[in-house]
């Protein structure tokens, strides 16, 4: 039982630092550059330098960052799966439930990647 609660708490740290090093990435302070034009329209304030110029690229930065975290988890889930597959002792039920769970997580990560692949071909291709 011990095991099992410490193996969770691996997995769920290893969960959170593709997380926290997203979240520290998005929300870290917009640095603009500023003319003496931009400061007299006021366009140069209305948007950060690193903002997205159109609603394509907005959505491929979405979908990236959404197939990143899929990506991360199936690959911790495949962690997970050979984690189970190796202390179900050779109990049946238990080799039957890690297999299925590494075989989901490498069908999650080829979705993963061939999401990634058809939504940047797709939006290069649309402008």
């Amino acid at each position: 039982m011990q095991i099992k609660k410490s193996i969770k708490t691996i997995l769920a740290g290893l969960i959170m630092v593709p997380m926290l090093a997203l979240a520290i990435n998005s929300f870290s302070p917009m640095t603009t550059s500023v003319n003496a034009q931009d400061a007299l329209t006021g366009a140069g304030l209305a948007k950060p330098s690193n903002a997205p110029d159109s609603i394509p690229k907005m959505f491929t930065q979405i979908a990236n960052v959404a197939l990143y975290i899929i990506g991360a988890l199936s690959v911790l889930m495949l962690i997970y799966g050979g984690i189970r597959y190796t202390i179900s002792a050779g109990d049946s039920a238990g080799i039957t439930a890690a297999k299925n769970t590494i075989m989901y997580a490498v069908i999650g990560v080829v979705v993963a990647i061939l999401s990634y692949a058809i939504v940047n071909f797709v939006i290069t291709n649309i402008k």
